[in-house]
C-alpha cells in the first residue's frame, strides 16, 4: 500500500476504530447490548436506589448490576468507564499499557447529599454562618475523608484510568453536556490527525443518577413523568413525548491511525470520517429554536468527512423523546437533507436505554459502528402516536435488516454543546 492509502482528502491520517466496549441498561457488553437493543427491548425501570416517593418522575436507566464498593457517583463512573475500556482493549487486541492519551467525557460530579449531610454533622458548631469553609475544613482535618474529597476532584476518574490502562501524557477529563462523548472522541481523532500519537483512547460514562440529579432535571421540566409503564415512557418523534428518561452508561472506543493499525494486524471495525462541533448561545439550557448551530454542526461534520449529503445512509438521532429537542433536531436534518430527509432511515437509541447524559455521544457512537458492521438498523421503539409535525422514516418499532455504508451521528446538548460525527466501513 502507498503512503496516500492511509491519508484522507485532507492529507491527514485515516482515524480507524480497533476496539469498543460499552455498558447501559440493557446489560454489560456489546454482544448483550446489540442483541437487546435490536429486540427493541427496554432498559427502563422503576428507581431502587433512593426513595422516589412524591417524585413526578420515578423511572431511569440505572444500570445496578456492576458491584461498586462505595456507591457514589464518582465510583460508579469510574467503574462503567473500567469494564468498557476492559472490553475495548480486549476486542482491539492491545495488552500492557496503552501508550497513547486518554480524553475522557466524564459528569460534573458533586458529593451526593448524604456525603454533604454527614460532613455539616461532623462540623463543629458556629454563630457565624460565613464560618462555613472553615467548618468544613476543621472536619476534614479532625477525619479524613478520601472519598468525599475524591468526589470533588474533575480529574479524579481520568486519573484512576491513566493508571489502570497506562496511557500517556495528562489524561483529559471533559464535559460538553450531552455531546461529551462525541467530543471525547473528537479530540482523539485531532490527535492522531495532527500526528501527536498513532493510537487514543475515547472514554465516555456517566454514574452521576441521584435524587438531586433527578430534581434539578424535573424542575427543567426535561424528564418524562409518563412513569407507567416504564419501559413505554421514551417515544422520541412520537406526538405524545413528554420528556427524556435520565440513564448511565459508558462506552470506550480504541481509535488508531489506519496505517497503525494496519501494521499491527489488527481487526479495523470502522473509520471516524469526519467530525463537527459548534457553539449555540441562545440559552443556558435550550437549544436554538431556528436550528441554525446544528445546522453549521451537521455540515461541519459532512465537511470534514470529504462527503455530502448523498453518502449518508442512517442516522443515529440525538431523539431525546423532549418535544422541543426532537423538532428542533428534525428542522435541523431537513434543512440539510432536504426532501431526502423522509426517506434516511434514523433511530434513537434512546428510546430503549434513556438519555446516558456525558456518556450518550460515545454510546451512540459505538451503536452506530456495529449497524454497519452487522447490516442491522436498531429500532426506535414506543412509536405509535407520529407527530405529523415530523416526517421521519423511525425504523419504528421493530429492526430493518439494511446495509449502510455510512453514518451520521447526532449529539446536540445542553448549554449549546453540538456536535457530529460520521462513521463509514471503508476509508474511501
Amino acid at each position: 500500500m502507498t503512503e496516500a492509502t492511509y491519508k484522507d482528502h485532507l492529507g491527514r491520517p485515516i482515524v480507524a476504530v480497533t476496539g469498543m466496549g460499552i455498558i447501559t441498561s440493557l446489560g454489560q457488553g456489546l454482544k448483550d447490548n446489540w442483541a437487546a437493543l435490536t429486540s427493541g427491548t427496554s432498559g427502563i425501570h422503576g428507581i431502587t436506589r433512593f426513595p422516589t416517593d412524591g417524585l413526578s418522575t420515578r423511572i431511569a436507566g440505572t444500570v445496578d448490576f456492576i458491584d461498586i464498593p462505595v456507591p457514589n457517583a464518582v465510583e460508579r463512573s469510574y467503574a462503567f468507564a473500567r469494564e468498557t475500556t476492559i472490553e475495548a482493549l480486549c476486542d482491539a487486541g492491545i495488552s500492557g499499557d496503552f501508550n497513547g492519551p486518554l480524553f475522557l467525557a466524564a459528569p460534573p460530579i458533586e458529593p451526593e447529599w448524604s456525603a454533604r449531610f454527614d460532613l455539616a454533622d461532623r462540623s463543629p458548631p458556629s454563630d457565624h454562618p460565613g464560618d462555613a469553609y472553615e467548618r468544613f475544613l476543621a472536619a476534614m482535618r479532625q477525619r479524613t475523608d478520601p472519598a468525599f474529597h475524591e468526589a470533588a476532584l474533575f480529574g479524579a476518574i481520568s486519573e484512576r484510568l491513566a493508571d489502570r490502562f497506562g496511557t500517556r501524557g495528562l489524561p483529559v477529563t471533559l464535559s460538553t453536556a450531552c455531546a461529551s462523548g462525541a467530543t471525547a472522541i473528537q479530540l482523539g481523532i485531532e490527535a492522531i490527525r495532527q500526528g501527536r500519537t498513532d493510537r487514543a483512547l475515547a472514554v465516555a460514562t456517566d454514574g452521576s443518577l441521584s435524587a438531586e440529579a433527578l430534581i434539578r432535571f424535573s424542575l427543567l421540566s426535561a424528564l418524562s413523568t409518563q412513569n407507567d409503564p416504564p419501559t413505554k415512557a421514551s417515544k422520541p418523534f412520537s406526538k405524545d413525548r413528554d420528556g427524556f428518561v435520565i440513564a448511565e452508561g459508558a462506552a470506550t472506543l480504541v481509535l488508531e491511525s489506519l496505517e497503525a493499525a494496519v501494521a499491527r494486524g489488527a481487526k479495523v471495525l470502522g473509520i471516524m470520517k469526519g467530525a463537527g462541533e459548534k457553539a449555540d448561545s441562545f440559552h443556558r439550557t435550550r437549544s436554538s429554536p431556528d436550528g441554525g448551530p446544528a445546522i453549521a454542526t451537521i455540515h461541519a461534520a459532512l465537511a470534514d468527512a470529504g462527503i455530502d449529503e448523498s453518502g449518508i445512509g442512517y442516522i443515529n438521532a440525538h431523539g431525546t423523546s423532549t418535544p422541543e429537542n426532537d423538532k428542533m433536531e428534525y428542522g435541523s436534518m431537513l434543512a440539510v437533507f432536504g426532501e431526502r430527509m423522509a426517506s434516511i432511515p434514523l433511530s434513537s437509541n434512546k428510546s430503549m436505554i434513556g438519555h446516558t447524559l456525558t456518556a450518550a455521544g460515545a454510546v451512540e457512537a459505538v451503536f452506530s459502528l456495529q449497524t454497519m458492521l452487522t447490516g442491522t438498523l436498531p429500532p426506535t421503539i414506543n412509536y405509535n402516536n407520529p407527530d405529523p409535525s415530523i416526517v421521519l422514516d423511525v425504523v419504528p418499532n421493530r429492526k430493518r435488516e439494511q446495509q449502510v455504508c455510512a453514518v451520521l451521528s447526532n449529539s446536540f446538548g445542553f448549554g449549546g454543546q453540538n456536535a457530529s460525527l460520521v462513521m463509514a466501513l471503508e476509508p474511501a
